[in-house]
């Protein structure tokens, strides 16, 4: 079985979770996903199955698109309403729509991130998050993201809790931290802040609403009709130009040969080479006027 499934992933579970039991239910073990979820959020994660798995960083490198939940006014160890609350302070007075979006507008575009000490960003062999349990203290990396997109959905004052509840909705690069990004937005407008809840609506190209869940995926299985839910290899390179192979090239092609830019059109700085229609190889162009293997598919 070999092709992508676009997983709706529920809250509770870890990605790791998904990928066991897709494991059992699929009967292979050669399965992976692209894009950790954190087990609080729910949303897309898309499975890749068989050969597919060669293709999961293709799909990684695709945009990630959030809905979520800001409440300002309290902060909590793990800048989510999962940890243990480490600082209050009331909102006297609502934050207004304007406000919002200023700071909004700040946090849009490349911006510095440090990953939260409740992380799986590994430091030194460790991740954060055993520094973090362990009441350890250690020098975060900095990373750059793209915030391509940070709206307003609503925004509404809690006068008997004296917090803010922002609802939103990003565009975001790979690896960026939502629940950092919100805190820093409550932080720009002076209060502490924590996500409370937060969907993917987007990842690798898929939408929710092309997702199916475990027991979806199951029923299928049960039914049959498991391939016609099966994305191909392909849908994972759709953003890369494609070049059909004679039987002289593929010869070449099958040994990791390379290819002059005279032979391959479109000539892009990368072209996906297809043989019997088939996908075989992801090749770049180098600087000196040929083209060379990035990544194989497969030679059969």
């Amino acid at each position: 079985m070999d092709g992508i499934i676009p997983l709706y992933k529920e809250r509770g579970m870890t990605s790791f979770d998904c990928v066991s039991r897709l494991r059992r239910i699929l009967k292979t073990k050669k399965i992976g996903h692209s894009g950790t979820l954190d087990p609080s959020v729910d949303g897309v994660l898309p499975i890749c199955v068989g050969s597919a798995t060669k293709v999961v960083e293709y799909l990684m490198q695709s945009g990630k698109v959030y809905q979520g939940e800001l409440v300002i006014g309290r902060a909590t160890e793990t800048e989510d309403f999962d940890g243990e609350v480490i600082e209050r302070a009331a909102v006297d007075q609502a934050v207004t729509d304007d406000q919002v979006k200023a700071a909004m507008a700040k946090l849009t575009g490349e911006i510095t991130q440090i990953p939260p000490m409740y992380s799986a960003v590994k430091v030194k062999g460790k991740r954060l998050y055993e520094y973090a349990r362990a009441g350890e203290k250690v020098e975060r990396p900095r990373r750059q993201v793209t915030i391509k997109q940070f709206d307003l959905l609503r925004n509404q004052y809690d006068a008997e809790n004296k917090e803010q509840h922002v609802f939103f909705k990003v565009a975001c690069t790979k690896g960026t931290y939502v629940r950092t990004l919100v805190v820093d937005l409550a932080r720009l407008l002076g209060y502490p802040g924590a996500m409370k809840w937060l969907t993917r609506l987007e990842s690798g190209g898929f939408s929710i609403d092309q997702t199916l869940s475990l027991t979806d995926v199951q029923d299928a299985v049960a039914s049959q009709t498991i391939n016609r839910y099966l994305y191909p290899l392909d849908y994972a390179l759709k953003d890369y130009p494609t070049f059909e192979l004679s039987d002289k090239q593929w010869k070449a092609v099958q040994n990791g040969g390379w290819l002059r830019e005279d032979e391959v059109k479109p000539a892009d700085e990368a072209v996906v080479l297809k043989y019997d229609g088939a996908v075989k190889a992801l090749y770049h162009r180098t600087p000196d006027h040929h083209f060379k293997p990035t990544k194989m598919f497969s030679v059969k």
